[in-house]
């Protein structure tokens, strides 16, 4: 789809802006709003739970709409009027000023924020939604104009000289019904492709699940396991404790003592190298050790490396260590396995990433919080089936001509993901600073009626 420029440009004097139509202005933030700071009421209960929604950068982070509503944390009239932060009206641009910078929301309700938003008040001459928009695309500049050595922030003075684009009302109001229409259309088709992504890599799952518990040939005799969350395996397949084809190697704890002793620094990997499938080897940090140690704790080429805590997610998450860095130690928390002559290491791995084997370690994990652990010792009870080494291959073979047309498609739905998000900003880019007419563009027939709260704004 192609829209029409406007007929006459002239130069805006801000080189994020460019050129603007000829009958736009460049004014600074607080030309179109009244900018009002937050605080934080101190913790006496009296001044909390309460029903005025209390808006921190962690709020407008999370969010996936340009609206709110509500907040994780309110606060009472008491709280209100014990600290400096403003009850801002409905229809306020509420935006982060600190960790980070540019977070941003339009309030449904009123609200007031935390020392980390700024509330942005319109008069009559600010559409909040477009300007919204406008803020989206110049977050990059807001970020350059931050200060601070721990954490940058811009200050309300600096955010109110900042300068925007300013359309005359009624196509500011225009502007923000073509982008709210428009980035609609995109975002639906983002979803449609990250749900493509989530069903190819549920699928893969299943497809994993299935070959290494049932083998490849359908007709084949079956038998019971003898545990109950395996259940049938092929006839001809051993299966045991992952302790009979294996051997385990706990790694080093940091932050031992080694003072007045001489120590080698090498590198060891952690549980954020240890990805699902391969070493993410972009920062590989080094412990000291003494020298003694270097062998206990090193990793050999053929280890089957697997985390032993971590969200769910990276619980038993493991892959072959191919011997990309030598000498390589590992920390505690991820184990080194070492397969016998019965058993492959790409064999044990793939085993690892089926269901099966996922609700074993979470079911004899630790929970604590939102985070998990497992025990070598519950590790090696793992109950395996292991077909001949013959088999494994030819089963592995398959697995991995499965793998490749399962990564080609996901890729190409990440790319397509990535081309709509580029799109979608460059679409925002070009209206709020006037590089596209949008005055004559009216929705499809088809498209439904704008929420009525976002108009309202």
């Amino acid at each position: 789809m192609t829209f029409p420029s406007y007929q006459e440009y002239k130069n805006s004097s801000g080189e994020w802006i460019g050129h603007i139509p000829a009958h736009w202005s460049v004014s600074p933030l607080k030309r179109g709003f009244m900018i009002e700071g937050g605080s934080t009421p101190s913790p006496d209960e009296i001044n909390w739970g309460g029903d005025i929604a209390w808006v921190t950068p962690a709020d407008l982070s999370g969010l996936t709409s340009l609206f709110i509503n509500t907040s994780k944390r309110t606060i009472t009239a008491t709280g209100l009027a014990s600290c400096g932060t403003s009850l801002l009206p409905a229809g306020s641009l509420i935006l982060s000023t600190r960790a980070p910078i540019g977070s941003l929301a339009i309030s449904l309700i009123r609200v007031c924020t935390n020392q980390g938003c700024k509330g942005l008040v319109p008069n009559e001459s600010a559409f909040s939604t477009y300007f919204a928009y406008v803020l989206l695309t110049a977050k990059v500049e807001l970020n350059i104009r931050g200060k601070g050595t721990t954490f940058l922030e811009i200050s309300g003075d600096e955010l109110g000289r900042f300068d925007v684009p300013m359309p005359p009302l009624s196509e500011q109001t225009q502007i923000a019904r073509f982008l709210d229409h428009e980035t609609a259309r995109i975002d639906a088709l983002i979803e449609e492709q990250q749900r493509l992504i989530e069903l190819l890599k549920e699928k893969r799952r299943a497809v994993i699940s299935h070959t290494v518990t049932k083998g490849l040939d359908p007709t084949m005799q079956m038998k019971d396991s003898g545990v109950e969350w395996l259940g049938e395996v092929p006839a001809h397949w051993l299966v045991g404790p992952l302790r009979w084809y294996a051997t385990i190697q706990g790694g080093i704890a940091k932050g031992k003592d080694y003072e007045g002793r001489e120590t080698v620094s090498l590198p060891y990997l952690r549980v954020a190298n240890v990805q699902n499938g391969f070493v993410d080897l972009t920062e590989v940090k080094e412990i000291s050790v003494l020298e003694s140690e270097v062998e206990r704790y090193s990793l050999r080429s053929g280890d089957v490396l697997m985390n032993e805590g971590g969200d769910n997610d990276k619980l038993g998450r493991g892959t072959v260590w191919q011997g990309q860095i030598e000498p390589c130690l590992h920390q505690n928390h991820v184990f080194a396995i070492r397969p016998n002559d019965l058993l492959s290491a790409e064999w044990l791995t793939a085993f690892t990433q089926c269901d099966q084997a996922r609700s074993y370690f979470f079911l004899n994990s630790k929970q604590s919080t939102n985070l998990a652990s497992i025990s070598a010792s519950n590790v090696m009870s793992l109950a395996l089936p292991i077909p001949s080494v013959a088999e494994q291959k030819e089963i592995l073979s398959v697995l991995n001509e499965g793998r490749v047309a399962h990564e080609e498609l996901v890729n190409l739905a990440t790319s397509t993901v990535e081309f709509l998000q580029e799109r979608r900003s460059a679409l925002i880019s070009a209206a709020v600073t006037g590089k596209i007419d949008v005055r004559g563009w009216q929705p499809p027939a088809r498209a439904q009626a704008p929420v009525l709260e976002a108009e309202a704004v």
